[in-house]
């Protein structure tokens, strides 16, 4: 992996990828509501880095690689600009929002807070049967990880977290870290091969906790194993500022 993936590569970092590089995806389907299955796709071309930060976005563009007309788009993009996805500039147009190193810093600490409290309650609450879920996710981020799978690395880390959120019982909770979860995803791709093993052996370790009823050891160790995330990714940031000075 290279640090590339973290910041754009030029100090505009608006270079037009061309809609030929991307995968090609069906139309969406009518039925729903066409605006928020607009913005629900190009969060999710922002959230695997198909879009990268810094990355302009054309209208035309994207409602020819989406099926749809430029309207829903203009309202999407509007959308993700108010929600801090997207950057909207006079006679620039928009772009894909960098995030600063604050804001990040900001969110996964919010994150550790909140998922800290999730992993005791979950420890409280926990069943056989939701252990065994949490082994079997387990499994499958490791097996990811032995075929070097970003992409599902990225994916079955964020179930993992987000079944000890729902094992919490707590909704109030659950709201809360629900509006954190997808720029965590964000976060989280450049170094999801960089945790590797030590995020997984650190998920072993807490499903052990949550299984034994320990909620002060459950809370520590998804306390501990959070901000060694929000640690890496400050790291990576750096080593990519030093590279590019």
């Amino acid at each position: 992996m290279t640090d590339r993936s973290l910041t754009p590569s030029s100090t505009t970092g608006r270079a037009r990828r061309p809609a030929s590089a991307r995968s090609i995806r069906p139309p969406l389907e009518r039925p729903a509501p066409l605006r928020e299955g607009v913005y629900e796709a190009i969060v999710e071309m922002i959230i695997t880095r198909e879009l990268q930060p810094g990355e302009h976005l054309a209208e035309k563009e994207l409602a020819d690689h989406l099926g749809v007309s430029r309207q829903p788009v203009r309202e999407a993009l509007q959308r993700l600009q108010t929600e801090g996805w997207v950057d909207l500039r006079p006679a620039l147009g928009a772009s894909v929002h960098i995030p600063t190193d604050a804001e990040a810093d900001e969110l996964l600490a919010v994150r550790t807070v909140l998922e800290t409290e999730s992993a005791r309650l979950a420890a409280r609450r926990s069943t056989p049967e939701q252990v065994e879920h949490l082994w079997e996710l387990q499994r499958a981020g490791e097996k990811a990880l032995s075929a070097d799978d970003q992409e599902g690395l990225v994916t079955t880390n964020a179930a993992l977290h987000g079944y000890v959120v729902s094992m919490s019982g707590n909704t109030v909770l659950a709201e809360f870290i629900a509006l954190v979860a997808r720029r965590v995803r964000w976060y989280y791709l450049p170094i999801a091969r960089a945790r590797g093993k030590d995020a997984w052996d650190e998920h072993a370790d807490l499903i052990e906790a949550i299984a034994s009823g320990n909620g002060r050891r459950a809370g520590d160790l998804m306390r501990r194993h959070t901000e060694r995330t929000r640690e890496l990714y400050h790291e990576r940031r750096q080593e990519t500022a030093a590279a590019e000075a």
